[in-house]
């Protein structure tokens, strides 16, 4: 199995990139915020989820391991193949995703194309419970300097749990106070926010 590839962009479409590896191109397909960060001729890595079927082998490239967990865990809902999972975090960055999954954010999910409202009903409710647990993973490999989509909101997340808040509790409560506040606030903001939101 391949897990990772680093080499050349050898070239680049909206949805995939030739890698060069050692004069062996490989096809890529990666949601467009991976493809919006790579230009032709640079050197990079890519996560790689490898998927064999009976009659292709795929190759699917993330900037981040992170991004790589979403596009499996995404995959665990049914009806959500590989496309649509791409189609979402081409739509929404993990950041957005982790944020309208606690929240329950259908409309959000929904923006993705081929996410109709029922598949992104499902999508909300069978991965709610799942948000604390990638919230507090760690960022996991990138090819480039990435915004880390937890920190501060982890920690925070962490803190609650250890008040005794339920996970899922906890995780909404952050997003809603992460919401209010911008993405630059900090864990004890974060967590004086969420304790008052509970408090309401």
């Amino acid at each position: 199995m391949i897990g990772k590839l680093s080499g050349i962009v050898d070239s680049i479409t909206d949805d995939s990139v030739i890698l060069d590896v050692g004069g062996v191109g490989y096809l890529v397909q990666c949601p467009s915020s991976t493809v919006s960060r790579l230009s032709p001729g640079a050197a990079t890595s890519l996560m790689i989820e490898m998927k064999v079927s009976d009659d292709a082998i795929r190759l699917y490239g993330f900037a981040s391991a992170e991004e790589r967990e979403w596009f499996r865990l995404l995959q665990t809902v049914q009806n959500v193949g590989s496309k649509v999972a791409l189609s979402v975090l081409s739509t929404l960055s993990p950041r957005d995703l982790q944020r309208a999954l606690a929240l329950s954010d259908k409309a959000m999910i929904g923006r993705a194309p081929g996410v109709g409202p029922k598949l992104a009903l499902r999508i909300a409710t069978e991965l709610k419970d799942k948000v604390p647990s990638m919230m507090m993973q760690g960022d996991g490999e990138t090819y480039a300097p990435v915004t880390a989509p937890r920190g501060p909101a982890a920690d925070a997340v962490m803190a609650l749990v250890k008040l005794g808040y339920s996970e899922g509790q906890a995780a909404e409560a952050v997003a809603r106070a992460a919401n209010d506040l911008g993405d630059s606030a900090e864990t004890g903001t974060l967590l004086r926010e969420a304790l008052r939101g509970m408090a309401r």
